[in-house]
């Protein structure tokens, strides 16, 4: 879903679509759903990307007017306030399994975050571009970095799924910082997000960076320097991180000097093959990527634990995976709160569980198929395998979830209860 605020100028698919819809929330949402229906998906689950601008930088009234229509579109009622549509939302056909928001760090903070939490939000995307405090400063970001590691921290301990948006060929940074940059990013606990969004600089008309590469100040990467450096970034991210995109989605024509390909992960992925490393994000391994891509299915399927310190706080990876092929089926992303949590359902030592996935093809709620990965029970083997966890390491006495408000009701079937925004489970 497009906000006002979007790169209207730039006219990727997204913004065309919410130009027609002359920006409506409610519109955009059922225009989108009937779309995906005439392509033959299922859309019996949903979720929505608020993109554009800085959304949490706008009135409230309005932010509470665009997500209350976001699920009053898949509801079908008319609601008052944001409550009132979120508890709609809970009992609609199509369901919404989450929303991610765009954001940055200066609008991430506490009383931002709650707001989020209210409108069914699980999981952020967030402005970082850079990790370095000169380059943060010269590119006029307006915040600081140590800024960056504070909504990373408050933003988990919230229960939020954290995805970064980095930019690498910035201007005075060059290839071997951009390599040292991206291994601070995953090594540092103070960083480690959980999705990146890799978005090489472009340089395009009606910028401050445009003037300077069009006087001679700024060089872009050449083609081939491009995709050996993401290449190497690409072979950096740890096997609990995803990468969702490579490039902006911006036509070719627009961009007057840095990405020249349109398919630069491709690219990126050939190169890696060739130098003998590999990528193994969340995505790569994922079982329908492989199937479709590899033309390869899961044998031996066995429980995988990876434990890693972020952001202040205990996080373990749990997964359901092919370790011989490295095919992942499931995931869940379990935390024990640090004790500087500021949300009252989380405080007192809580374990919360930021992210449930299983994946393959999409399976309708309520169906089964045997030849799928879906409503297998490897979501439930997940859970009874976090709650373990939780209570006899964390020592925790209470299991919360960051839960989309369509997906609730799975975990009331499974003793949770809603307190808050989250669905929560006294542990015995």
């Amino acid at each position: 879903m497009s906000s006002y605020q979007f790169y209207r100028k730039h006219m990727c698919p997204t913004s065309m679509r919410a130009i027609r819809a002359r920006y409506d929330p409610y519109l955009q949402t059922r225009h989108r759903i009937e779309q995906l229906k005439q392509l033959g998906h299922s859309v019996d689950k949903v979720e929505f990307i608020v993109m554009g601008g800085t959304f949490m930088a706008l009135p409230e009234e309005y932010r509470d007017y665009f997500i209350r229509n976001l699920h009053d579109a898949l509801s079908g009622h008319t609601s008052n306030n944001i409550y009132e549509a979120v508890k709609y939302s809970e009992r609609s056909l199509t369901k919404c399994i989450g929303i991610t928001i765009e954001t940055r760090p200066d609008y991430c903070m506490k009383r931002h975050l709650s707001d989020m939490l209210t409108y069914g939000c699980t999981r952020l995307e967030i402005g970082v571009q850079s990790v370095y405090e000169d380059v943060a400063r010269d590119t006029n970001r307006g915040h600081t970095v140590k800024a960056v590691c504070e909504s990373f921290h408050l933003a988990k301990d919230s229960g939020f799924k954290v995805v970064a948006h980095m930019m690498p060929d910035l201007p005075n940074v060059g290839l071997e910082r951009d390599i040292e940059q991206f291994m601070e990013f995953f090594e540092n606990p103070a960083f480690r997000p959980d999705g990146l969004k890799l978005y090489p600089t472009l340089v395009i008309r009606g910028t401050g960076l445009y003037e300077l590469w069009k006087s001679g100040r700024y060089k872009s990467y050449s083609p081939s320097d491009l995709i050996e450096l993401v290449a190497r970034i690409l072979a950096l991210v740890p096997p609990w991180t995803r990468v969702y995109r490579v490039q902006r989605d911006i036509p070719m024509p627009l961009v007057s000097s840095g990405v020249e390909h349109g398919n630069l992960r491709e690219l990126a992925l050939a190169r890696m093959k060739d130098l003998g490393i590999q990528c193994r994000d969340v995505r790569t391994r994922e079982v329908g990527i492989q199937e479709i891509h590899h033309k390869v299915r899961p044998y031996q399927i066995e429980l995988v634990r990876r434990d890693y310190v972020a952001n202040g706080g205990w996080e373990t990876f749990l997964s359901y995976e092919d370790p011989d092929q490295d095919i992942l089926i499931g995931l869940l992303r379990l935390r024990k709160c640090s004790e500087e949590t500021f949300r009252f359902e989380l405080g007192g030592g809580v374990s919360i569980v930021r992210e449930l996935h299983v994946y393959g093809s999409v399976v309708p709620v309520s169906s089964r198929d045997p030849t799928k990965f879906q409503h297998q029970g490897f979501g439930m083997l997940l859970m009874e395998e976090a709650e373990r966890i939780a209570r006899e390491e964390h020592g925790s006495g209470k299991i919360a979830v960051i839960s989309g408000v369509g997906t609730r009701n799975y975990y009331r079937k499974i003793g949770y209860r809603l307190q808050g925004p989250y669905m929560v489970k006294m542990l015995k």
